[in-house]
């Protein structure tokens, strides 16, 4: 399948314009400069010219320019200390097409030619490559096919930093920000293949522009001081989570992207709806009995700055677990401490449930587990049978912490099933049977799902953080293969991944995400969602703009409450803005049945035609002329 892209979507647009106005005044005949290498710093003679940015304007005239995008943008502008430039898009938004966009856009109006994408990961600096490689035609077809170069910076290949400076076209080069933040990094040191030059010189030379990618992952004073050392003429920086703003130009918070339609809408499946607050997570750890007092350890999921933990606390005779667990919902009926009966080891809450030590209730046991596997099934068909007439697949994605728990090895070193695949296998085959699925088309079910997961040297799969080495290939993998599970041709439908899939991998048809954990997620809810909030694409290619369609599940191993509460304090913290009664409970869904033999009237569907599509009105006006006529019609009054 081939995507397509829409060059007028006015949102990035008007980030891209932002950038592009910030350099003003730059002339266009002035962008390129030859330098020649021996007047580095090193004083090493290389007798190789080549081409670099060349900034004519002064920092002031930018400065100018800023506070008329911030203006322009409903930004309250600020004192410009250095030529960092924060744009704020939520995910799913095209982030990356727009920054490439931007390249191309700064060639174009002021002659600029180098450029270096800094990405925090080895995820998403495969993400930057997948798309430099699908957007390239599209950006070649609206730039009337201008020479541009792209590459990702290899340290047993620094000779192509040669290229990067000679050349006199656009070059993109792809750098991760720990091949160069060390000194002991082989782009730090001198090198023999460069005539004894340092390969950072090659870069450093050019005066690239700087595009960071995931800036609030490299906030570490190191990083920072490995960026600048790139000798940039300016430092682009694009995220949806920025850890600071450093004079903010364009900004697209998850709200607005969410009210415009600029991404899925969020409802939440809630495990709890089906076995109810008698499994909160509790563990009688001990009770211990003293002259004055009665008290008790126990162990239970608190909300923490860092998601949902397990935590041991304290706890005596009328305490109260939801005020322990900072206000989780799950203990919000009745779990108020009664009594603690030392003499028989119990603990008797205010909802009448008693627990003794060392017993413990709720948690990821199996059985909930294996009910999160057969509601994401569920919503998968119920997707797939009505979204197939509009040519769009359904994907969903698990997320799950121990590989083991999908595929293992039996002692012969023969691959076997975990009990994931197996449970996914029974539950898929009792649902593929109802009547109301008969026509999908039929795959053989081990074709159905499939593993994303590192592996070792022997090619056995591990589990990994996802930013080992061992993870590199994965994420080509899945990469390579991202417009290829858009097609339905196909079969594959549900994803299982360990760590590869947390950042820097998203996919528009992924309707349904599960976190399948023995152990509470450690995934902030802005990333879980992140790998499925983009719009879905048809068969096509095309992006589909339908809110009923583009609606993003979520299988919750955690209340609705509890669920919604974290993802809009997460949000809050931030972003700075308010994400309330957007997130939407499937608990709460009405079906609606059309009266048999209805037909529209012709006239309304004839009506609804010309007005059904989205319209945007613009309204430019000279603000001294406006004061001007208001205030003669004022005195006219």
């Amino acid at each position: 399948m081939k995507l397509h892209f829409d060059s007028n979507q006015e949102y990035q647009l008007e980030a891209i314009k932002s950038i592009v106005n910030l350099f003003e005044g730059q002339p266009l005949n002035k962008g390129d400069f030859e330098f020649d290498l021996s007047d580095n710093s090193s004083g090493l003679n290389l007798n190789v010219n080549g081409f670099g940015n060349n900034l004519i304007i002064s920092d002031k005239q930018i400065e100018e320019n800023l506070r008329k995008v911030q203006s322009e943008n409903d930004i309250t502008p600020g004192v410009m200390n250095n030529r960092d430039f924060s744009i704020e898009m939520e995910t799913g938004t095209g982030k990356t097409y727009v920054y490439l966009r931007t390249i191309y856009e700064l060639n174009r109006n002021y002659g600029f030619k180098k450029f270096v994408i800094v990405v925090p990961s080895i995820a998403i600096r495969e993400g930057v490559l997948k798309n430099l490689e699908i957007t390239h035609e599209h950006l070649q077809n609206l730039y009337n096919k201008v020479p541009a170069y792209y590459d990702v910076y290899n340290s047993k290949k620094v000779s192509s930093l040669r290229s990067f400076a000679s050349s006199n076209n656009i070059q993109i080069l792809i750098l991760n920000i720990d091949s160069f933040a060390k000194d002991e990094n082989i782009i730090n040191k001198q090198n023999d293949k460069l005539s004894g030059n340092k390969p950072i010189e090659y870069i450093q030379s050019a005066n690239p522009i700087v595009i960071v990618d995931e800036p609030q992952n490299m906030e570490t004073t190191i990083r920072k001081k490995a960026i600048a050392n790139l000798n940039p003429l300016c430092t682009l920086r694009y995220s949806a989570t920025h850890t600071n703003l450093y004079n903010l130009v364009s900004k697209l918070d998850p709200v607005k992207a969410y009210d415009l339609g600029l991404v899925k809408q969020i409802e939440v499946n809630s495990i709890y709806t089906q076995y109810g607050n008698n499994q909160a997570f509790i563990k009688i750890e001990n009770i211990k009995s003293t002259k004055t007092k009665i008290t008790a350890k126990i162990k239970m999921d608190c909300n923490t700055e860092n998601g949902v933990m397990q935590k041991t606390v304290s706890v005596k005779v009328g305490d109260d677990l939801y005020e322990l667990s900072n206000s989780r919902e799950i203990y919000n009926d009745g779990f108020k401490i009664n009594d603690i009966d030392a003499s028989n080891g119990m603990i008797i809450f205010s909802n009448g449930i008693s627990l003794k030590e060392g017993q413990s209730q709720g948690g990821f046991t199996d059985e909930i587990m294996k009910y999160q596997i057969k509601k994401t099934i569920e919503e998968h068909l119920k997707k797939e049978v009505n979204y197939r007439q509009h040519g769009i697949k359904v994907l969903s994605l698990f997320f799950i912490d121990r590989v083991a728990n999908y595929r293992s090895y039996d002692k012969y070193g023969n691959e076997v099933k975990g009990k994931f695949a197996e449970w996914f296998e029974e539950l898929y085959n009792q649902e593929i049977k109802k009547a109301a699925y008969r026509d999908l088309t039929k795959f053989k079910i081990e074709e159905l799902h499939n593993g994303y997961f590192a592996q070792d040297k022997k090619g056995r799969i591990k589990d990994t953080t996802g930013e080992s080495k061992d993870d590199d290939n994965i994420y080509q993998l899945i990469m390579k293969d991202k417009e290829k599970l858009l097609d339905s041709n196909v079969p594959l439908r549900f994803i299982f991944s360990h760590s590869a899939l947390r950042e820097g991998w998203d996919n528009p048809n992924v309707f349904q995400i599960c976190t399948l954990n023995e152990t509470k997620s450690e995934l902030k809810k802005r990333q879980e969602i992140g790998r499925g909030l983009r719009l879905a694409v048809n068969q096509n290619g095309e992006r589909t703009f339908d809110k009923n369609i583009n609606k993003l599940t979520v299988i919750a191993n955690e209340s609705y409450e509890d669920f919604a509460k974290q993802l809009q304090n997460e949000i809050r913290e931030d972003c700075g803005v308010e994400f309330k009664n957007r997130i939407k409970n499937t608990a709460d869904r009405v079906k609606v049945t059309l009266k048999k033999n209805f037909n529209f009237d012709e006239k309304f569907i004839e009506l609804w035609n010309r007005i059904k599509h989205k319209t945007k009105y613009k309204l430019s006006f000279d603000s001294k002329n406006l004061i001007k006529d208001s205030a003669k019609r004022l005195i006219i009054t």
